[in-house]
């Protein structure tokens, strides 16, 4: 064998081996951004879908859930029990609870109580649904609010617990400045009060729940994720609607993906699914099936 052609040959050999040691990093590099594009959120679900199972089997309805795949969940009551007895049967059903639901004058009134429920169910987060008032809500019963929130948010906050108001889209009366919803945020503590958005309340209300992630990041810490029946009316500060108009996620008229992209850049920690339709025990898995196969 010529000396020449055999350096020759060992020369070439080592350009394509470091050719391919240079672009593999690369090659796992773009894998990386195509897995990156897959939805990664944290998911629970609120059990309040299943209220109407739940008040009549609380072991079958929370075994159902755990059926269709779910681990965490929101909690809105105990359904009968007392919160020890629900605590059990969540346990036999392998689910944790990570957020509750409150009255606001629980929050008002005996917050000692909240705390001590929180801690019994583990809780990450605790919330108000829903500031009562009569007719439209007004510029008093919001400072209100603020003040109520900013004291439970304090209280929550020193146990390790976060403080959150779900919104319902009636918060959004107009104002000089600019809605009801931007006063209680600007009153607010922005370090111990925080806010799951209700993107189908959202919607209702007329406004851009993408827009309202990015004009306030760091705010919103969960959001119930549900989408909205084509030809439901919208631009009402109302904070209710036929049950009927929330479908599966994917279905509706909402923009998912304006939604969802704006919530990952935002960090948003948790997405629960509530649905609050006759048809959810058919449409949860659907939404849980339309969040493992969404792209960014």
């Amino acid at each position: 064998m010529n000396p020449g052609c055999s350096q020759m040959r060992r020369q070439v050999l080592i350009v394509l081996l470091l050719s391919l040691w240079i672009l593999m990093p690369a090659s796992r590099a773009q894998e990386t951004r195509v897995e990156g594009t897959k939805f990664a959120g944290r998911v629970g679900l609120q059990l309040y879908s299943l209220r109407d199972q739940l008040a009549k089997d609380v072991p079958g309805s929370l075994a159902r859930v755990h059926n269709f795949g779910i681990k965490y969940v929101e909690l809105a009551g105990t359904y009968g029990l007392t919160p020890a007895a629900f605590k059990r049967q969540l346990d036999s059903a392998g689910l944790t609870p990570v957020s509750a639901h409150f009255a606001y004058e629980k929050f008002r009134d005996s917050i000692d109580s909240v705390i001590g429920e929180a801690t019994l169910f583990g809780l990450r987060y605790v919330g108000c649904a829903w500031i009562p008032h009569t007719a439209q809500f007004d510029e008093k019963t919001c400072r209100e609010a603020a003040a109520v929130f900013n004291r439970a948010g304090a209280m929550l906050g020193a146990r390790g617990i976060t403080f959150f108001y779900h919104t319902h889209g009636y918060e959004f009366v107009p104002t000089k400045e600019g809605t009801l919803f931007d006063l209680l945020l600007s009153l607010t503590h922005p370090d111990s009060v925080f806010f799951e958005m209700d993107i189908f309340w959202m919607v209702h209300a007329g406004q851009d729940p993408a827009g309202l992630i990015e004009k306030y990041p760091g705010r919103f810490r969960l959001l119930h994720l549900k989408d909205m029946k084509k030809g439901t009316p919208v631009g009402l500060l109302t904070g209710s609607s036929d049950v009927s108009n929330d479908v599966a996620l994917g279905t509706g008229i909402i923009d998912l993906r304006a939604l969802l992209t704006a919530a990952r850049k935002a960090g948003v920690a948790w997405y629960i699914i509530e649905d609050e339709s006759p048809a959810c025990l058919d449409q949860i898995p659907k939404s849980l099936q339309y969040l493992e196969h969404f792209q960014y």
